[in-house]
């Protein structure tokens, strides 16, 4: 399928790795020009320099993200989609009463606040773009919860409703959407459940995502393909979200 996006300028947070790397390089593929930004100036290694930009940006610094986005103006003349892949998991496996509070403000500053002053910092130029869009990189633990994970659970959680939110607002002119994906194979997953970077997850015992699985998702999501999917999540959890825990 022709995703329509040929010449489309994207900026793409978290771009350094994991999910957000996997995005670029989808995004690449479809002949869109890219601003990619994370803490560290993202590896632009095969993508062609003409249409790709990196920057250092922390999500958390207003100035930052205002210098991103002006980057996009500067460079490619204005920006038509926003992916917000950036993350941090926090304290996994700490119960709720032994999480400190600097540790919960560190999640909910880069996870939940670094997306909204991505939002506000993007939201002008976005709404002079072509079929504008923000897609905004959620997490199942938005619907579900695991054992010491509440910090990550809340702001991923705040994530989803702030698309929500967001599509509200900035109807008709942008989209705002977001996806929601169980496990992805990344080293921030395999740090935060031990998992051996040889060994990898053979043998978890539940099913992992590739994060290109992830990225083609975000590719189709920005796409204008799918011009009516506004104001919602994709949930790709292999179905766990549907079962029921109880043994009736």
């Amino acid at each position: 399928m022709d995703l329509g996006f040929e010449g489309r300028v994207v900026l793409v947070t978290g771009a350094a790795g994991g999910i957000g790397r996997a995005t670029a390089r989808a995004l690449a593929a479809e002949g869109c020009r890219l601003v990619l930004a994370d803490l560290r100036r993202p590896d632009v290694d095969g993508l062609d320099p003409d249409r790709t930009l990196a920057v250092a940006a922390d999500v958390t610094d207003e100035t930052a993200l205002a210098a991103a986005v002006g980057a996009a103006e500067r460079r490619f003349g204005g920006l038509d989609a926003v992916v917000g892949c950036h993350g941090v998991s926090g304290p996994v496996g700490t119960p709720l009463d032994a999480v400190s509070a600097d540790q919960w403000r560190r999640v909910l500053d880069v996870n939940a606040t670094g997306t909204f002053l991505l939002l506000r910092a993007a939201a002008p130029l976005l709404r002079r773009g072509r079929d504008a869009v923000v897609v905004l990189v959620a997490s199942d633990s938005a619907l579900v919860a695991a054992p010491g994970m509440a910090p990550y659970c809340a702001s991923k959680a705040a994530v989803l409703q702030l698309a929500r939110a967001a599509s509200v607002d900035l109807a008709p002119d942008v989209r705002v959407v977001a996806v929601c994906p169980s496990v992805v194979d990344t080293p921030m997953s395999r740090g935060d459940l031990g998992i051996d970077a040889g060994a990898g997850f053979d043998g978890a015992g539940f099913p992992v995502q590739r994060p290109e699985e992830v990225a083609s998702a975000v590719a189709y999501l920005c796409s204008p393909r799918a011009r009516a999917v506004n104001g919602t999540a994709l949930l790709s959890d292999f179905g766990y979200g549907a079962r029921s825990g109880f043994p009736a």
